[in-house]
């Protein structure tokens, strides 16, 4: 009998990609999803006998082995079950076979190729049937990133645009964004990100063997995102200067920004700020499987010596010092947020994973962040992996002032040091509403089980004395930074300060506001009021100064006062960032020498008036987002 041989191979590609949810994928190769089976339909030379076998392989990655589970080898059978790889054989037809073959739920994800080869009588048949791309599969109940909500594997990982929230607490605006993940060379620059890490390029073969773990995917992912350690996507700028390069408010999506990576041939695409960067891996990590959503936090700590606590400088002003002040607390920050079980840590905290490619701090020699729990967080259990303390500082951190006196000494001076995490937002799931998820990440701000997890969170991170007592900290800048400074607070003044906006603050216009003083004492008192004002990038970082004065204000027995405070246009055009935001500050001075720091974000706003075509219709407003 002659020998057999294939001479012809169906992908069966509109089947399995309505079976793996990936027909939308528009590259050349079949893209399927682990842990589920997949048909393919080989056309023989002659009919197959039946003492005649297929010896399928698979493999991916350079030295690709069955010791790292990067290459398998394995025959029909007709028994289900086994740990690997594994092919059944469906009802042959004249000179075809249908084979149906399933990887395992832990299979490394990636680029495989496929080879068969056909056994017969002392004769062998070898044919390269050619490559398929296999992805992480959210419907499959053994893989690790499982998720049981089909509303939610629509919306997390098969929807290819979004909305990210962006602005201030009280205003927070909606910005349309496109993942893209289905479009053209995409899939196929996802994989190439992770092929450009150091970790493949130190050592691929070993790289690739570890692809099976979200924990490990995402977090290559979260440093490759950003162009800090490697030559990453996306160049970070802060400073409000896009010279040679794309403003990072002019991004409308993903795919752009990928596609100048990959033809520029791997050149970081310049620029990027945190909502960029958390738009671009929510595409690569839905791109290969992963559910991920983009996370939005309003005034979000960067607590740089990991005290969790905000410590800002300020002087006699309220301006902030630069030179003394290295935590931060930007308006908003944006990162994303992924599902999948952490075998890591155990059952109890798998589900949401926080993840942020904005490089603000080092995680183990390299800027990323996470994956980090987000019930680690609420509980704060921040000793787990990864970069918990981190996470738990930018929603949770105390904010506290200090006012630097010449001397180098410093006084603490009262301020709301509950505005941290504020707001914690996503798009919702089948709609574009926005849904507060702030209680995913603690419990109700200045509650009894919101200061016990603080305080735990602190404990874990501090030496502890025979007495209990917690102790010093660590340095930052060559300051100590003391428990009793932290936990213990300002003594509350006998007045009450809040700026109130006038009028809407319009861009092109002059803003009015008035700082309101109310007495809580029934005796007199004299306040002196030092105001500034500063325009500022988003991340709070001042630009230049708007307002400077001062006022001596007399407050009778629970009397309210308003300063008034006006803003020319002129004063404020030339210094203003595309963040459009002012900072206003007013250190109130009390006499017995209490004080009281009292501050005001504004974003400025863009209005557009639209006529209705029809006559008599009122105009209407719209805010751009």
């Amino acid at each position: 009998m002659a020998g057999i041989r294939v001479t012809k191979v169906d992908w069966q590609r509109l089947r399995n990609g309505a079976a793996h949810h990936t027909q939308e994928y528009t590259c050349p190769e079949l893209v399927v999803r682990r842990g589920q089976s997949f048909s393919l339909t080989l056309e023989l030379s002659r009919d197959l006998d039946c003492e005649e076998t297929l010896i399928f392989t698979v493999e991916t990655g350079p030295r690709a082995s069955e010791a790292l589970h990067t290459k398998a080898v394995f025959q029909t059978s007709e028994l289900d079950g086994g740990e690997g790889w594994t092919a059944a054989k469906e009802a042959p037809m004249e000179n075809t076979v249908t084979v149906s073959l399933t990887s395992p739920p832990n299979a490394v994800i990636g680029r495989y190729l496929l080879s068969i080869r056909l056994s017969s009588h002392r004769k062998h048949s070898n044919r390269r049937l050619g490559e398929f791309v296999l992805l992480f599969n959210p419907w499959c109940e053994e893989d690790d990133v499982f998720l049981a909500s089909e509303e939610e594997r629509q919306e997390y990982v098969l929807n290819d645009s979004g909305i990210i929230f962006r602005g201030v607490e009280k205003h927070i605006r909606a910005q349309g964004w496109n993942y893209g993940q289905f479009e053209e060379d995409i899939l196929n620059i996802c994989l190439s990100i992770l092929d450009r890490s150091p970790g493949h390029q130190d050592n691929p073969a070993t790289d690739v063997s570890c692809r099976h773990d979200p924990i490990y995917v995402t977090r290559v992912i979260s440093a490759m995102v950003n162009s800090n350690n490697d030559r990453g996507v996306v160049q970070g700028q802060w400073q409000g200067r896009y010279g040679g390069g794309t403003s990072p408010l002019h991004w409308r999506g993903s795919v752009a920004i990928l596609q100048k990576w990959f033809k520029g041939r791997h050149k970081p695409v310049k620029y990027g700020q945190c909502w960029v960067f958390a738009g671009v891996m929510c595409t690569v990590l839905r791109c290969l499987g992963i559910a991920t959503r983009v996370v939005s936090n309003f005034n979000s700590a960067h607590d740089t010596d990991q005290n969790l606590s905000v410590d800002k400088y300020v002087d006699f002003f309220g301006r902030t010092l630069e030179d003394l002040t290295e935590d931060s607390m930007w308006n908003f920050h944006v990162w994303n947020e992924s599902w999948f079980a952490r075998q890591d840590l155990g059952p109890s905290y798998n589900g949401w994973q926080v993840l942020d490619a904005t490089p603000q701090e080092e995680s183990e020699g390299v800027f990323r962040c996470g994956p980090a729990s987000v019930t680690a967080i609420r509980e704060g259990d921040i000793h787990l992996a990864h970069d918990g303390p981190f996470v738990f500082a930018e929603v949770n951190a105390d904010y506290i002032t200090w006012l630097w006196h010449e001397d180098e000494g410093r006084e603490r001076v009262y301020s709301d040091t509950k505005k941290i995490g504020r707001c914690i937002s996503t798009k919702a799931v089948g709609s574009d509403s926005r849904v507060d998820i702030t209680g995913l990440y603690k419990y109700p701000e200045g509650s009894r089980k919101e200061r016990q997890v603080y305080s735990k969170a602190v404990k874990r991170l501090l030496s502890v004395e025979a007495s209990g007592r917690i102790t010093q900290i660590r340095r930052a800048g060559g300051r100590c930074l003391w428990h009793d400074d932290l936990l213990e607070p300002a003594t509350k003044p006998s007045i009450t300060g809040k700026f109130k906006v006038l009028e809407p603050p319009l861009l092109g216009h002059d803003l009015r506001l008035a700082l309101c003083l109310a007495n809580l004492t029934s005796r007199a008192q004299r306040v002196r009021v030092n105001l500034s004002g500063a325009t500022i990038l988003y991340t709070r970082k001042p630009v230049a100064e708007i307002l400077h004065e001062s006022h001596t204000v007399r407050l009778g027995p629970k009397e309210e006062k308003r300063i008034p405070i006006a803003i020319s246009y002129s004063k404020y055009k030339e210094d203003l960032t595309e963040d459009k935001k002012i900072l206003l500050a007013a250190m109130c001075l009390v006499t017995k020498g209490e004080k009281l720091l009292v501050e005001k974000d504004i974003t400025l706003e863009d209005f557009i008036t639209i006529k209705r075509a029809h006559p008599g219709a009122p105009g209407k407003n719209f805010s751009p987002v």
